[in-house]
């Protein structure tokens, strides 16, 4: 906003405020701010705010800056403008960039909410392109829902919720839906030590996903279980396919999108291979690189679930040092993390356990670590 206007705008915590009532639908931009939002956006006030219409519907639902009894209007006529599907676009971008440090049940709701709403549109009158935007934008919205469901250990309701989105995806011809659908079907393989089953599922989708994004998350998928079942020779060989997309993509724009597989990450799963495979020093290495990339300069971290499993990391190379007393500390500051994908996070842990309790037996280090991670499992 800042850069499209002439003007001095009050503070970022201000600019912040008046953004989420804007949002929530509480109020309306006012003649001074539409006009450098729309700006912000690409586009004209008259086409991102345009005047309400008379509305009989009582119920109030929140949009994205847009007057909240328009916003319903438009739902409700037979022919959805193309402002409204540009409105849901920014929402499901912005609930997709919340997913790293959001709370997960605020975000569970207000996800399956907007699910509900743009599914809703199906029900009326649209063209055949805006029918496949609204099955894509509904695609991606549950896509999201089944992670947060499966990161808040729901299962059941994670694997029903992938298959809905999914089965979004094929009738909208989205090979990238297609794909995440694919790949949190491995990543729920693999995090139930179900190493064949995550290979055999990442492998059936490689063949639609070897130029997209999801192509690399899948290849990591696959480097992980093939680490776990002890295959070194398919764990380089994963890993390679996965630098090689990454090399041919564009670099993302928006690196906050959970769906935007962004270099950095690549850190982050060559760290669990070399972990897993006994190569200590380059894991710790990568674990210190992930905790660096994942921090904000004023140490706020951005990704939180990752420098979590990076921590762990510590933890385990620290116990294979010897070194029981930072292993302790660092399996601790992964535990202390508020946003969580517990089952990930429950089988990393579960390994560093291992590790302690094979080194360290009757240390009361080592049970003060697997009390904790009793307390976690618990919770």
């Amino acid at each position: 906003m800042r850069a499209k206007s002439s003007h001095n705008l009050p503070t970022d915590s201000t600019l912040l405020r008046n953004w989420r009532r804007w949002e929530s639908g509480e109020s309306r931009p006012d003649d001074f701010y539409a006009p450098i939002i729309a700006a912000a956006f690409d586009t004209v006030t008259a086409a991102f705010f345009p005047k309400s219409r008379p509305n009989r519907d009582d119920e109030m639902l929140s949009a994205t800056g847009m007057d909240t009894l328009e916003f319903i209007g438009r739902l409700r006529m037979s022919d959805v403008s193309g402002s409204t599907l540009d409105a849901i676009r920014i929402t499901a971008d912005r609930l997709c960039s919340e997913y790293p440090c959001a709370d997960p049940h605020e975000l569970h709701a207000e996800g399956t909410a907007w699910l509900r709403r743009i599914t809703s549109l199906l029900d009326g009158r649209l063209t055949l392109a805006q029918h496949r935007e609204v099955l894509v934008l509904a695609g991606w919205v549950a896509l999201l829902v089944g992670c947060v469901d499966y990161d808040l250990g729901w299962r059941t309701a994670a694997e029903a919720t992938r298959r809905a989105a999914l089965s979004l995806g094929q009738e909208a011809d989205h090979a990238e839906i297609i794909g995440w659908g694919a790949e949190m079907a491995a990543w729920f393989a693999v995090t139930q030590a179900n190493y064949r089953g995550a290979i055999e599922t990442a492998e059936a989708a490689h063949a639609g996903t070897e130029h997209l994004g999801v192509g690399v998350q899948l290849a990591a998928q696959r480097a992980k279980a093939w680490a776990r079942l002890g295959d070194r020779r398919e764990v380089e060989k994963a890993l390679a396919q996965g630098r090689s997309i990454l090399d041919t993509i564009e670099h993302p724009s928006n690196l906050d999108n959970h769906f935007v597989v962004d270099p950095q990450k690549f850190d982050f799963y060559a760290m669990d291979c070399c972990r897993v495979a006994g190569d200590d020093r380059r894991a710790e290495s990568y674990a210190r690189q992930v905790i660096l990339t994942s921090t904000r300069p004023d140490g706020s971290i951005r990704k939180p679930m990752r420098v979590s499993e990076a921590h762990l990391t510590l933890a385990v190379v620290a116990v294979r040092d010897r070194n029981l007393e930072l292993a302790l500390d660092e399996g601790l500051q992964a535990f202390s993390g508020k946003r969580r994908s517990l089952p990930s996070l429950m089988w990393i842990a579960g390994e560093t356990a291992r590790e302690m309790i094979e080194r360290f037996p009757g240390d009361p280090r080592t049970r003060t670590y697997l009390d904790q991670l009793r307390t976690l499992a618990a919770g």
